[in-house]
């Protein structure tokens, strides 16, 4: 249940359920160098302890917002210099409380899509992520749903699958992050499922990895989608292990 972001460099995680020393929601952020191979490392702390937020960032700034504090919603949006270890400041306030919200952006916009707050909700919210302040309406997805993987070009912004009432889509929609407005139809993903924030991507290619599908045993399953065009996403291969809930980074994504 936590959220990542990330600069070219650097990726961040953030929040989620803590298991040591026993299930908890956690307001830690742990930091990785992308480029190479080690374990995380201590960054600081989020304003709350929290739970499945959304991540956006460009080369400079990550922001996390939203989740759950056991047992209400959050509207904050936290925010934090990516290459300076500290702790979260206040940025500004969601539209709503909600948790299972995922987040696109371009080096200019971070946008926040879906999530449950604490029905099922079809919401953009945009922030401008340079400055400060609370979000402001974006316009609506194809459909209300919480818990879907979000990737972005430095234009487009792209929804895949997640979780509706009493199911499971695999619906993908997108956006032009530069221009409000609702969602257009994209494709849709191999299977219905949840991949939640496990999703990287490049300027041209978008990954969900993993997810629930249909059920609540998570899945190996990794989707591609070229960003720029429409289409049904095809098969990338398999991660090494079944995960959900679980958040992902990249050095290329659309924000940078």
């Amino acid at each position: 249940g936590c959220g990542g972001c990330s600069s070219s460099t650097r990726g961040l995680i953030g929040g989620g359920t803590a298991s040591n020393p026993s299930p908890t929601f956690t307001n830690s952020m742990e930091f990785i160098t992308i480029a190479t191979t080690a374990n995380g490392k201590d960054f600081g702390d989020l304003n709350n302890a929290s739970r499945n937020i959304g991540g956006v960032s460009n080369q400079t700034r990550g922001l996390f917002a939203g989740g759950g504090d056991n047992p209400a919603l959050i509207d904050v949006i936290d925010f934090f210099t990516i290459a300076t270890s500290g702790n979260a400041t206040d940025f500004g306030n969601l539209t709503d409380a909600k948790k299972g919200i995922s987040g696109v952006g371009s080096p200019t916009r971070g946008l926040f899509g879906g999530g449950y707050n604490p029905s099922h909700t079809d919401d953009i919210d945009f922030v401008t992520i340079a400055t400060t302040g609370n979000a402001t309406d974006f316009g609506n997805l194809k459909q209300a749903r919480a818990f879907c993987g979000g990737v972005s070009s430095p234009t487009r912004g792209v929804w895949g699958g997640g979780g509706v009432p009493s199911a499971k889509t695999n619906r993908i929609d997108f956006v032009t992050i530069a221009s409000a407005g609702n969602a257009t139809d994209f494709g849709d993903l191999l299977d219905e499922r949840n991949p939640d924030n496990s999703q990287i991507c490049s300027h041209i290619r978008g990954l969900f990895v993993g997810g629930e599908n249909p059920g609540p045993s998570a899945c190996k399953l990794v989707d591609r989608i070229t960003i720029a065009t429409t289409g049904n996403a095809t098969n990338f291969g398999d991660i090494r292990t079944s995960t959900s809930q679980s958040a992902g980074c990249s050095d290329s994504h659309g924000g940078l």
